[in-house]
């Protein structure tokens, strides 16, 4: 087989000692159980259930584990939602713990480890965090709380991305497996892979995006835990703002999918190309929830202000269709995230290939 001829679908990637797959897969494992507690986490505040369990760490006087399974099951849907956003939780961090274990037993990069380290210390954080919101019953740390797990789930990505083949896909491959390393993917002589060259100005577009992004989250955490001692001059500004965020975060998605979609690489463009989809769909979100909330304002507006608005009452669907609001949201700055630590790698890889030109 030519090179010319090789289908970059079926190519395998070059991969050393380092892709270790039991890490990797628990980094994954980490991912996927953080979106589904943001989830819980948002049905949670939708049905201002934050406090059917008044103490903690446990529930009603029970060990958290211990707590009767029948009347978590078959109680008041508000006490099933803490509780299980809480059994979620502690879940996340044993998976955690598992994979910093994993790490520092077969992970030779020191700042993966670090990085590993730093997950579990945000989960802990996040949930003493989640604590702190019951024992005091303050609004402030439940909208603090609210804002941090995105934090939580990025690094969690970040997590994912370093330990995976893709990360060492551009590097030399080996064509034997590492004895001391029984859980790595072996390699078969696969043809080299070149290098795309990023566009001008990926990194940078691509970080405003995060930023942007962000500044939302914590915007929309804002208008969902709204102060008793708030103005309604505050929350028109927030919710104007939030607004006209959430088109140039259109916008800036747009620009960075224009700008990976050049180098040529799949892999960096098709998450790209998937970010535009999803901010459309949080777009349509917003305006549902929205309407949820306060009806149709009028002009079928965006901005608060006029007369008559009433926060009615949600039923199950409106509850969901808040909460994949939030959990969108959340989402939109994971993806944003992976696709940011791919292209620090593509560049990064880059700058090397050319100062070893350089100097040779």
């Amino acid at each position: 087989m030519t090179r010319e001829n090789v289908n970059p679908r079926k190519m395998q990637l070059p991969v050393t000692k380092y892709a270790n797959r039991t890490v990797h897969r628990l980094a994954i494992l980490v991912v996927c159980l953080t979106w589904p507690l943001i989830w819980v986490g948002g049905m949670v505040t939708t049905y201002d259930a934050g406090m059917a369990v008044p103490d903690w760490p446990n529930t009603y006087g029970y060990n958290l584990f211990l707590y009767p399974y029948k009347t978590w099951l078959l109680g008041p849907f508000d006490l099933f939602m803490e509780h299980g956003h809480r059994l979620l939780g502690a879940l996340l961090g044993f998976t955690a713990i598992g994979l910093v274990i994993a790490a520092w037993r077969s992970e030779n990069r020191r700042w993966v480890k670090g990085i590993t380290l730093l997950i579990l210390l945000a989960v802990i954080i996040q949930g003493g965090l989640g604590g702190i919101r019951v024992v005091l019953g303050d609004r402030t740390f439940a909208m603090i709380h609210g804002s941090t797990a995105p934090i939580v789930f990025a690094l969690t990505v970040i997590g994912m991305v370093v330990t995976s083949r893709w990360w060492f896909r551009y590097s030399k491959p080996q064509s034997e497996p590492d004895s001391t390393e029984p859980n790595t993917t072996p390699h078969e002589d696969a043809p080299a892979i070149k290098l795309p060259k990023l566009a001008k100005g990926s990194v940078a577009t691509v970080t405003l995006l995060i930023l942007t992004c962000y500044l939302q989250l914590i915007l929309g955490a804002r208008l969902r835990h709204l102060q008793p001692t708030g103005s309604a001059t505050g929350f028109l500004h927030t919710a104007t703002l939030h607004v006209m965020l959430a088109f140039a975060l259109w916008l800036l998605v747009v620009i960075a999918w224009s700008r990976l979609r050049k180098c040529g690489d799949l892999t960096l463009s098709r998450p790209g190309q998937a970010l535009i989809g999803l901010v459309g769909v949080q777009i349509l979100l917003g305006i549902g929830t929205w309407v949820v909330h306060y009806g149709w304002p009028d002009f079928l507006g965006w901005f608060p202000g006029s007369e008559g608005y009433v926060i009615e009452s949600k039923n199950y669907v409106n509850a969901l269709l808040v909460t994949s609001h939030v959990a969108t949201g959340s989402l939109i700055l994971a993806v944003s995230t992976f696709v940011w630590v791919r292209i620090l790698r593509v560049r990064n890889l880059n700058m090397a290939s050319a100062a070893s030109k350089t100097a040779s």
